[in-house]
Parts: C-alpha cells; structure tokens; sequence
C-alpha cells in the first residue's frame, strides 16, 4: 500500500504555528487537534523561528532554503548541458578529420 505525501498551503502553516506560539497548547495537542504529524508541526515552528531570528546561527531561513534548491536544479541542467556540448563537439571534431 502506497501512502501519499500530503502537502499543506503556506497560510495552513502559517495558522498552525500561530496556534502554538499564540495559544497555550503544546506542539504535540495542535497537531492532535490539526490531524497532522506532531514532527511535521514541530519542524514549521522550527522553520518559523528560524525565518524570524530565533533560530541557531547559520541555519537557512525559508528564503535561503528555496534559492539553494534553485541554484541546485540549475547546477545539475547545466552540467548535463556541458556533457551534451563536449560530446557533440568531439563528435563534430571526428566528422571533420
């Protein structure tokens, strides 16, 4: 049996952590009363301190997290572009012998 990964909107996000950091419930009763992971709400709040200065030095903020993804895919399409160039020029460079 296959289980699908569920995936939640910023602003549901958003509200679950205003629920913990507003309210007097404890990261593990939200996320009971939300039907969610208490581990997956844990790491939003997580998230969340660490976006607004609360978190350990030299962790990535939400910012910084989603442009290292960019710059990773980007990374990997241009090396496959560069393994595609050096092939076809050595291909061309032997045609022309």
């Amino acid at each position: 049996m296959e289980r699908t990964r569920r995936r939640f909107t910023k602003e549901f996000k958003q509200e679950a952590v205003k629920v913990v950091k507003e309210g007097n419930k404890s990261i593990f009763q939200a996320a009971r009363d939300m039907g969610l992971a208490d581990s997956a709400l844990r790491r939003w709040v997580k998230q969340f301190d660490i976006d607004h200065g609360q978190g350990p030095s030299g962790a990535l903020t939400t910012q910084e997290r989603e442009e290292l993804r960019r710059l990773r895919r980007e990374n990997t399409q241009l090396k496959m572009e560069r393994d595609f160039l050096k092939k076809a020029a050595a291909f061309f460079a032997k045609e022309n012998q």
